[in-house]
């Protein structure tokens, strides 16, 4: 009998949606509001995006595909 792997959940959301949103509004923390994350949206917004440090480890992890949404599920590809 074959052995089952465990099928792990994936965020309805897109990575390419939120690359996008990363790349043009990423300072404004649109890419956290798409994925849910509205408390983290709002403190990027108001320190625009951590003063940058957070738009690049952002986006480090959008490309490397360890972004999570809201509930933290990775963001499907």
């Amino acid at each position: 009998m074959p052995v089952q792997q465990p099928v792990q959940a994936a965020s309805p959301k897109s990575r390419w949606v939120a690359i996008l949103l990363w790349l043009l509004l990423g300072y404004l923390g649109a890419h956290q509001f798409y994925a849910g994350k509205v408390g983290m949206g709002l403190l990027y917004l108001f320190t625009f995006g951590l003063c940058g440090i957070g738009w690049v480890i952002d986006g480090v992890s959008l490309f490397a595909g360890s972004f999570r949404d809201r509930y933290g599920l990775p963001i499907r590809v």
